[in-house]
Formats: structure tokens, sequence, C-alpha cells
């Protein structure tokens, strides 16, 4: 990958990756951070890395980076530390987005993130598997879980509207 190609890779997936990283954590600064470190991993390999493969190297860079600040930040918050969340929507709703990044919050970190970039990115199950280092049919299970998950946690349509 030359310089200039690399360039044009922070032009397209920038605000990609951003997009992805902060709909995770749902912490700007950190996923800024994530991404500076992403783009540096990306330079470090940059003669490792063809152009042609460069948006799936960036999304499992990223993934994975993402994935480490998660579990250092768990470490530090304890194993007594728990927060109890919603298993279920009771109220009436009249912003299906809102409900929808609620619900999305509360699902482990493995299935959101597969969740994320299969609905929010439109990657394939294979291109999720090769970023997240899932096997392709674990990618498929989490992302089933997820959805009955999504579908119980909104409930019925009328509810919603």
């Amino acid at each position: 990958m030359t310089v200039e190609e690399y360039n044009k890779a922070v032009e397209a997936y920038a605000d990609n990756l951003y997009r992805f990283v902060v709909k995770n954590l749902k912490d700007e600064h950190m996923s800024g951070d994530i991404i500076q470190d992403t783009f540096e991993k990306l330079w470090v390999k940059l003669e490792d890395v063809s152009a042609s493969k460069v948006r799936s190297y960036l999304f499992a860079a990223a993934y994975h980076t993402m994935i480490d600040y998660i579990r250092k930040e768990k470490r530090y918050a304890g194993l007594d530390h728990t927060i109890e969340q919603e298993q279920a929507h009771d109220m009436q709703y009249s912003d299906l987005g809102e409900l929808l990044d609620r619900a999305v919050q509360n699902l482990p970190e493995d299935q959101k993130a597969v969740v994320m970039l299969r609905d929010y990115e439109g990657y394939s199950y294979r291109e999720i598997s090769d970023i997240t280092g899932l096997s392709e049919s674990q990618v498929k299970v989490y992302i089933y879980r997820a959805r009955v998950y999504l579908k119980y946690y909104i409930g019925s349509v009328e509810q919603v509207i």
C-alpha cells in the first residue's frame, strides 16, 4: 500500500469506523482515540496491507482495539460492581430509534459488535468472521441471539407506536 492509498483510506473509512466504535462505546473521546490507534496500526503495517483489503483490516483493528478497551474497563470496574439491565420493554415510546438504541446497548459486547457490523455497516457473515476472529457459524449464532433479544425487548409494534 502506498502513502497515497493510505490517505484515501483515511478519507474513505474514518467516518464509518468512528460511527461503528462510538455506537458500541457511547464515548466520543475514547472512540476517537481508538480510531487514531487503528490508523496508526495501519501506518505501521503499511507495506503488509494491500489496498484491496484495507477496509477489512481497519474494521478488524478497530474491533480488536475496542474489545481490549472494554476488557480493560471491566477489569477496573471490579467484579462485585454490577449494573442492573432492563430485560424487557414495557413502556410506550414514539421514538423507535431511541428504543432500538437502548436495546442494542443492553446486548453483550460480542453480540453488539456483530449486529453493528452486519446491520449498520452491511458486512457479510464471512467478513464479520474475518474481522472478529469468530467462526462464521458463531457469527450467525450471535446475530440470531441478538435479534431475538431485540425482538423481545422492543415487544409488539403496537406498544412502540
